[in-house]
């Protein structure tokens, strides 16, 4: 049934009585709650399809605003009518869900990718001495492969800048795209192209090489003799592992602080920024150990397998071999550097150097955790104290025991005029009890100035609010009090006045009488 527009109502209003004008305002009543309905179905399909935009939500709203002028849309169980600006926020409150969820998407995929590369690249590196023979394809095959995930890795990265772009633009409420693309923003997207398009291409330059040639063209560069292509597939095949980047942002955007809303709303409160700084301390907080341990073990192997590369160029086998590389890093790691193996090369002497930077660095924080994992939390800390204290205490009770004793030992020597030793003896125990005992006494001070130093701020602030609250409270009782002496004295001071001028009517009654 259509609504009744404002004209209809007028005309309705002047010729109908009371009971029709119920009658329609039922009828128009009834249309509104069916337009509500529908509204918060197509908002609902909206939430789990994905299929109507900004744009549809609006002409629905103007749809059921032309429909009835009377009839208002709560999209709120309050009860509160609801606007254009409402409906807005709604859909880019959902597009900001979408858009977050396919950032994580194509973060996952993009590092996935990268390490499929890393791990072709890999193999490529391991077989290419074994396969190189003549006609053989594995090695351009290989490469073709790792060339295919670099390319989708391109587009993976260009696709998640895509949607940061597109959630910059919601989140500043439907900016112009090209206040997004800052000079930073730009430099940030270049880089990760230049940093992601990185792969060895030597297979590619031995077919170009060999294209004229009669002889059958070996296609692993590895097995080439031009140094200037080894050094550059080498340089190529080490530079891919800068793809790793592409982990802090995966945890970032899949960590369980990112994805909290209570984490969040804190968070704002407090002014933090959830970066992967903040991340990665929460992570060091919570799982230190494990957090550290996982990071030196793919340190070492990807270290260890780089200087393998490195290496390997030489006639010096000892350092060519994977477990001899991993004992170099290892000790090379640890500061220990026994001397007994070392790089020949300039690309392993600076893999070493890398590696005991990271080791001093490493080694640093494994002390902290060590030692915050040592030492005592604060109840402890308070138990550890009060019995040492107890027993300093005890200690010192009887320490003046004894000098009391040595005192009277002494006396009692004095008054018997015994022999000089005796009387030496007992001076000398005297002195040493003495000597205890301030030494006792020195030790408790210590101990409770360090343990006055130990100021716990809740607890002094839990201290302070319930001094602050019973002053509150004696104030408003002294109020009180004020209060309700001042009533007495008003109702004393009505009495009085009272009292006077009974007295003087007496007076006059009395002085009319005497007459």
């Amino acid at each position: 049934m259509p609504s009744p527009t404002r004209e209809d109502t007028a005309a309705g209003s002047r010729t109908a009585d009371d009971g029709g004008a119920e009658s329609r305002g039922r009828e128009t009543r009834g249309d509104g709650r069916d337009l509500v309905c529908a509204l918060e179905m197509e908002l609902t399909n909206r939430s789990l399809s994905n299929k109507m935009d900004c744009v549809s939500c609006d002409d629905l709203l103007n749809r059921n605003s032309a429909n009835s002028a009377e009839v208002s849309v709560p999209l709120s169980p309050m009860g509160k009518r609801a606007t254009h600006m409402e409906g807005d926020d709604l859909c880019r409150l959902i597009d900001r869900k979408f858009l977050i969820e396919d950032k994580k998407r194509l973060c996952a995929l993009a590092l996935g990718t990268a390490l499929v590369g890393i791990l072709l690249m890999v193999i490529h590196a391991e077989i290419c001495p074994y396969v190189y023979e003549p006609g053989s394809k594995v090695s351009l095959v290989i490469n073709c492969s790792i060339s295919l995930s670099t390319g989708c890795l391109l587009i993976l990265i260009i696709a998640f800048h895509y949607k940061d772009i597109r959630l910059f633009i919601i989140d500043h409420k439907e900016v112009d795209w090209r206040i997004a693309i800052t000079s930073h923003r730009v430099l940030v997207i270049t880089l990760e192209l230049l940093v992601c398009v990185i792969h060895p291409v030597g297979s590619y330059w031995e077919v170009d090489l060999y294209a004229n040639s009669s002889s059958a063209a070996p296609l692993c560069i590895s097995s080439h003799h031009d140094k200037a292509l080894l050094d550059m597939e080498l340089l190529l095949s080490m530079l891919m592992f800068l793809r790793l980047y592409l982990v802090h942002r995966a945890i970032l955007l899949h960590s369980k602080v990112l994805l909290s809303a209570s984490y969040r709303s804190i968070g704002s409160l407090n002014n933090i920024n959830f970066t992967f700084r903040f991340v990665l301390k929460v992570l060091m907080n919570k799982h230190p150990a494990r957090t550290l341990l996982v990071f030196i073990l793919l340190f070492w192997l990807t270290a260890s397998w780089t200087l393998t590369l490195c290496e390997r160029r030489t006639k010096a086998l000892a350092t060519g071999r994977m477990d001899t590389a991993l004992w170099l890093i290892a000790i090379t790691f640890l500061t220990v550097g026994y001397g007994d193996v070392a790089p020949k090369t300039s690309c392993g002497k600076g893999v070493c150097l890398f590696t005991g930077v990271m080791g001093v660095a490493c080694t640093a924080m494994l002390v902290a955790i060590v030692t915050e994992k040592l030492a005592l939390n604060k109840g402890e800390k308070h138990v550890h104290f009060f019995m040492m204290d107890s027993q300093i205490s005890k200690r010192i009770r009887h320490a003046a025991a004894n000098v009391l004793r040595e005192c009277w030992l002494l006396h009692r020597a004095n008054l018997a005029k015994g022999r000089r030793d005796e009387h030496r003896r007992h001076q000398r125990c005297l002195l040493e009890a003495i000597r205890v005992f301030r030494h006792l006494r020195l030790k408790q001070r210590k101990l409770r100035d360090y343990v006055s130093e130990m100021v716990d701020l809740p607890k002094m602030q839990m201290i302070m609010c319930d001094l602050s609250a019973n002053w509150n409270n004696s104030y408003r009782e002294l109020e009180q009090r004020i209060l309700f002496m001042e009533q007495k004295l008003d109702e004393l001071t009505r009495c009085l006045q009272q009292t006077s001028e009974l007295l003087s009517e007496v007076l006059r009654h009395r002085n009319l009488e005497i007459r």
